[in-house]
């Protein structure tokens, strides 16, 4: 999910590299994945939207199930209590992260192999306390983190013991460097090193822990993963 964004572009690249069948779920076609569900604009309701994507990709798979959903959806908004786009942008915050998160994880229990991968996207100032000049993007964040623990828990409704959240402190997309050319682009994250995170859980490669929050921190052009 997210699959036309900077960051879900990479990794549709890397999964095709290997030889994975990929699905790009956006809101415009993929061309590099093998097919594309084209989400309709925010208007419909989350229910609607999650109904029919689901069911698309459910038409795609063809019985089969897959072996890992990912949500890199998402977009920044700022504001604080006072500002004028306050709500409007903790609307869009939250149909960007986690509405796409909640229709993630339908998917993830109609569609996921048993022991597949479902993995959100959250962000590293949510988790660390509040965030008061990013209010809607911080709150919708940190719903992701606890849509994570969640669905981790027996339960929740998708059997797989392996259900993670990546944080991001910053990606390196075109767009970030744009909005911000002075930055110290040595301590953000390349978009490449986050998609090989999660094609090496995907195919196994690496172990990921069950509920675990994965922080992605970037020094001097070094990431680490805790």
């Amino acid at each position: 999910y997210g699959g036309c964004g900077a960051l879900g572009t990479s990794i549709v690249k890397l999964f095709k590299k290997h030889a994975w069948k990929v699905v790009s779920i956006d809101f415009s076609i993929n061309p590099d994945a093998d097919d594309s569900v084209v989400v309709p604009d925010h208007s419909q309701t989350l229910n609607d939207q999650g109904t029919r994507i689901s069911a698309d990709i459910g038409d795609l798979l063809s019985g089969s199930k897959a072996d890992a959903v990912l949500c890199v959806a998402g977009g920044w908004q700022g504001g604080n209590a006072a500002s004028s786009s306050f709500l409007s942008n903790a609307e869009l915050s939250l149909k960007q992260s986690v509405n796409t998160s909640l229709i993630a994880a339908h998917i993830a229990a109609h569609h996921l192999k048993p022991s597949g991968l479902l993995a959100l996207t959250g962000a590293v100032p949510a988790q660390q306390g509040g965030t008061p000049g990013m209010i809607g993007y911080g709150m919708a964040k940190a719903a992701v983190h606890h849509l994570v623990a969640s669905l981790a828990m027996d339960g929740s409704g998708i059997p797989s013991p392996r259900i993670v959240g990546i944080l991001p402190q910053t990606l390196d997309t075109p767009g970030n460097r744009s909005a911000m050319p002075k930055a110290d682009f040595s301590s953000w994250t390349p978009l490449d090193t986050v998609a090989e995170l999660l094609y090496n859980w995907a195919s196994g490669c690496d172990a990921c822990e069950n509920g675990h929050l994965y922080t992605l921190i970037t020094k001097n052009s070094v990431t680490s993963v805790e």
